[in-house]
């Protein structure tokens, strides 16, 4: 387990990794890992394997083991308010909850009459409504899910009505919109846009918009950060409101101000991260073919 190779910036930074702290490997060999989520009324993480179709469990002193071998090229996960899991499924466009006895609810899988690209990210803001990105990573060839033409007139970010199920596009100016979190006050939305891995005159920035109301509505969209390497894919936020977004070189972190504090090296392109354990101060990392984990000097938010 080498040592954690941080990178500060600022002396704030420092405050928030352990020097001596080890990464550890916690499983290898994926496709392309995504998605980790952590359940604290258990002490496990689940993650994704998008491309073998599978979701993994990683338990302390057990290790990791297959959760379902047909996961609907499962993306990103969350949980809700009462420990259900909630998904993205690539091959089902679709956003879907496991209930506690197994069985499936789909939260989402339309929009305007019409199927969704392939939902991608997915966090549970704090009234309870459930946000969700939409890009066409999914649907662009066969490997993460099924090659369709898209139906939508865009790439939207979405929230799920929590009384009435209702599902609306809130974003519909972003070209490949990805991870997302909320502000621990739950007034500022954060979006990634990654579209520059796709297409070369597309966004790797972190946009910023204000949540004003209990509806969902959002004002005074504007760029946060410019993720110069790679692009930003998953995000969480931590009880300072300091963020921590993936990249090509590791985990980036950025004041709530929006300047780059530093970032902890990865050997491999990160897609997501989580913040878990009994304290929530432990990073689970998935990046390309392995889970990490690193503990931090920080703990992360959560509604």
């Amino acid at each position: 387990m080498p040592i954690a190779k941080t990178i500060a910036y600022t002396e704030n930074y420092r405050k928030l990794v352990l020097p001596g702290a080890a990464v550890e490997t916690l499983q290898s060999g994926m496709l392309w890992a995504e998605g980790p989520v952590y359940f604290p009324q258990g002490d496990y993480v689940i993650w994704s394997d998008i491309p073998n179709n599978r979701l993994w469990q990683w338990v302390p002193d057990l290790g990791p083991r297959v959760y379902t071998h047909a996961s609907n090229n499962r993306n990103g996960n969350t949980r809700d308010a009462q420990g259900r899991l909630i998904s993205c499924c690539h091959l089902t466009r679709s956003v879907v909850r496991t209930e506690a006895n197994g069985d499936q609810t789909t939260l989402a899988d339309a929009h305007a009459g019409k199927p969704l690209n392939s939902p991608n990210d997915v966090i549970v803001g704090p009234d309870g409504a459930v946000w969700f990105t939409d890009p066409t990573y999914g649907i662009m060839s066969d490997y993460e899910g099924r090659r369709c033409t898209p139906e939508q007139d865009g790439c939207y970010v979405y929230r799920i009505d929590p009384q009435t199920g209702a599902v609306e596009a809130k974003v519909t100016s972003l070209k490949m919109p990805n991870g997302l979190a909320f502000a621990p006050n739950g007034k500022t939305l954060y979006v990634a846009d990654s579209s520059r891995s796709h297409f070369s005159d597309g966004y790797h920035h972190l946009f910023a918009f204000d949540a004003t109301d209990t509806s969902g509505e959002l004002q005074n969209k504007r760029v946060f950060a410019e993720i110069e390497h790679g692009v930003p894919d998953g995000l969480r936020v931590d009880v300072m409101g300091n963020l921590w977004i993936s990249s090509a070189r590791g985990v980036e972190t950025y004041s709530a101000e929006g300047t780059l504090e530093g970032y902890i090296e990865l050997p491999e392109t990160v897609a997501n991260l989580c913040f878990g354990g009994p304290k929530r101060n432990r990073l689970f990392i998935t990046a390309s073919t392995s889970l990490y984990a690193v503990y931090v000097a920080v703990s992360g938010h959560e509604f």
